[in-house]
């Protein structure tokens, strides 16, 4: 690897970073809502299927195309298929990121704003309609524009240190502490009574209802939360060093990501169901439930302030890669200012997720086939830009890179069989695009 290119310190370092990445708003915030949503246990379970059969293939192949062409995800496809359309793969990824941010970041900005009310003590109090208060917060231009300006700073300021001074140092640091207050959240929210009937819904599978649409959105799931599709992990694995193993990573990151899924399941279905509150509540489920947990624990106002400012570093781990991709692709020529285009990609995303951030108040009104601009990004993001990236690469991985390349990036620091590489392989090259094509085309009434 060149000499004058950032690097992962550490594996350690590589594999928490990535964690961060993949876990965030997908695990944490998402997942619970979505699980709520669509069924349960069963969607849980198709979760699980596709994070283990599509999704870790899918991380693999793009820590191979990343390291193997030791390039930003822009220039990796144009090293690896020069003079050719794709490219577009990692030109899509760039777009996909700047819409996923514009959005994320606003829900980045409501954790803020929770983090700050939360210190001194004016979430929690008695009888208090966490509910009406959530609507408060995100009915506010005023207040989501500010949680949204300041959540894009912090941002920026970390991205302009670069990998290992910015990105990997944040992670090292915040995301065991996350998994430790996670198990404490865990181990209160199984303790209410009436839980069991939260465990029940979570836990046991009720199939009949998984709709065509639930399968798109456990599939999109799967990808939204390992962070593939978007080539973001092309880029991450582009500063990583030979002595790595991948599979390895990539399995480390989908088995932390299925877990902290567990995790956010178990924290909040069982307080959902113990308080009466509703588990299809949408977005915002996570901000009415947690605080109804942390009231009912002795010096809950600490342990919530505690938690969502480690809930709050999550997500900024995962927002890192995507302003990540974002500022690697415009100076990958090394002309700019990685500080620079740090500030004015971060205004970019700022400007355009302000209708985002209006979504429940001023522009509440204003449809996108029939979707609020919030609802229509993340539709966009998740069930169609998400799963095409995916196509895309597994098209390019099964028909287009070099098979040497991809065996030698494969096989490299580990003893792996000839066999786990052929069903990598055919995985990617059959069974990924084939599942994703007969999902999509299942969701929109085709098949």
């Amino acid at each position: 690897m060149s000499s004058d290119r950032d690097q992962w310190s550490s594996r350690l370092g590589f594999i928490l970073s990535s964690t961060g990445a993949a876990v965030g708003l997908g695990a944490i915030w998402k997942f619970p809502y979505m699980t709520g949503m669509n069924g349960g246990g069963a969607f849980f379970l198709l979760f699980i299927a596709f994070t283990i059969v599509i999704g870790l293939p899918l991380l693999i192949s793009e820590f191979i195309i990343g390291r193997g062409a030791q390039k930003e995800a822009i220039s990796a496809f144009k090293k690896l298929a020069p003079k050719s359309g794709w490219s577009i793969i990692g030109r899509l990824g760039v777009f996909g990121s700047f819409v996923l941010m514009s959005f994320y970041s606003v829900v980045g900005g409501w954790v803020l704003i929770y983090s700050a009310l939360s210190i001194p003590g004016l979430v929690i109090k008695d009888n208090a309609n966490y509910e009406q208060l959530f609507g408060m917060i995100t009915g506010n231009p005023l207040i989501t524009i500010l949680g949204l300006g300041l959540f894009l700073i912090i941002n920026i300021v970390v991205i302009t240190f670069g990998i290992k001074g910015g990105i990997e140092k944040a992670s090292k640091l915040l995301m065991p502490l996350l998994f430790i207050f996670f198990i404490v959240l865990v181990i209160r929210s199984v303790t209410f009574e009436g839980a069991s009937e939260g465990l029940k819904f979570f836990l046991q599978p009720d199939f009949s209802k998984i709709t065509g649409e639930s399968v798109l959105y456990a599939l999109g799931q799967s990808f939204f939360s390992l962070a593939v599709g978007f080539s973001v992990m092309v880029t991450y694995s582009s500063y990583l060093g030979k002595d790595v193993s991948l599979p390895f990573s990539a399995g480390s990151v989908s088995i932390m990501n299925i877990f902290v899924s567990l995790l956010a399941g178990l924290a909040i279905f069982p307080v959902v169901f113990s308080f009466g509150l509703e588990p299809t509540a949408g977005p915002g489920l996570l901000f009415m439930v947690l605080p109804e947990a942390f009231a009912q624990m002795p010096f809950g106002e600490i342990f919530l302030s505690l938690f969502l400012l480690l809930f709050l570093f999550a997500i900024l781990t995962s927002s890192f890669s995507m302003l990540e991709i974002i500022t690697s692709a415009f100076t990958a020529d090394k002309q700019r200012s990685r500080k620079k285009v740090a500030w004015i990609a971060g205004l970019i995303v700022f400007i355009a997720g302000i209708p985002a951030a209006l979504s429940s108040s001023t522009l509440a009104n204003f449809k996108i086939f029939n979707l609020t601009v919030f609802d229509a990004s993340d539709f966009l993001v998740s069930n169609i830009l998400l799963p095409g990236g995916c196509l895309l690469i597994a098209l390019f991985i099964g028909f287009k890179m070099d098979k040497t390349l991809m065996r030698r990036e494969f096989n490299a620091s580990n003893n792996l069989s000839p066999s786990m590489y052929q069903l990598w392989f055919q995985i990617m090259r059959w069974l990924v695009p084939i599942t994703i094509l007969i999902v999509f085309l299942g969701s929109l009434g085709i098949l």
